[in-house]
């Protein structure tokens, strides 16, 4: 895999923070795969003081803040243990939906695999869900995740049976052109395998807000990667 250069990640910086727009494949921090980076390594290449503030899933694109300084840390982190940072994720899902402020109350609880499930002896977790656009079998979606549990938004979502596309934990199955397309319209070239619109699950971190230490808000937007770029505009054309 070839890395990102992170200065061309940056969409916000000041003095105290850096906000990048994560690509997708490329892990926060360390995770267990052997002899590969991660965002972190790449961002202490830029600058040796940054700190993660809060971690994406490595799949999941956009929005993500680095501090440069202990006390920027320190400052937004007692915001995002505070419920008081806004965070906006889109997602496409499975299924037709007109969710308008649909709120999912339901507690979640980790395994010690990394996967979650819903569960009362978990710990509370609520997000809020609306419709941006319904196309003929799915659904862009605007999440505003209150808590941040583990895979939070993939397990409310497939609670509401509006799986992301391409979630396969979670019950979200890959989206190919061919199934948008009328059969007559799309040719696969003979022996070639069709390969899923995206090869992640369709999930985004678009906005992220939280208050600078002179009390100052920011409010950052990450523009889409590309392949959930073309997975929308594909959505959008059939």
């Amino acid at each position: 895999m070839k890395y990102p250069v992170f200065e061309d990640l940056i969409i916000f910086e000041n003095e105290d923070y850096i906000v990048v727009n994560k690509p997708p494949f490329l892990s926060t921090l360390e995770d267990r795969t052997p002899n590969t980076t991660n965002l972190l390594k790449l961002a202490r290449q830029h600058n040796p003081e940054l700190q993660a503030c809060h971690r994406l899933d490595k799949d999941t694109s956009g929005c993500l803040a680095f501090a440069k300084n202990a006390d920027a840390y320190r400052h937004l982190a007692m915001q995002f243990e505070a419920r008081e940072v806004y965070k906006v994720y889109h997602a496409v899902v499975w299924g037709n939906h007109k969710f308008e402020e649909q709120l999912v109350n339901r507690a979640i609880a980790t395994s010690a695999k990394g996967v979650a499930k819903l569960s009362p002896q978990g710990k509370s977790a609520e997000t809020y869900f609306n419709t941006l656009e319904n196309y003929s079998r799915h659904t862009l979606v605007e999440c505003l995740p209150v808590t941040g549990r583990l895979h939070q938004i993939r397990i409310h979502l497939a609670y509401l049976k509006a799986p992301i596309v391409n979630d396969e934990l979670y019950g979200g199955e890959k989206l190919y052109l061919s199934s948008l397309k009328r059969k007559k319209a799309y040719h696969l070239k003979q022996d070639t395998e069709e390969l899923p619109l995206i090869k992640r699950f369709a999930l985004h971190s678009f906005n992220l807000g939280f208050l600078l230490l002179n009390g100052e808000p920011v409010k950052v937007e990450a523009p889409y990667p590309k392949d959930f770029a073309v997975l929308v505009k594909q959505l959008r054309a059939h």
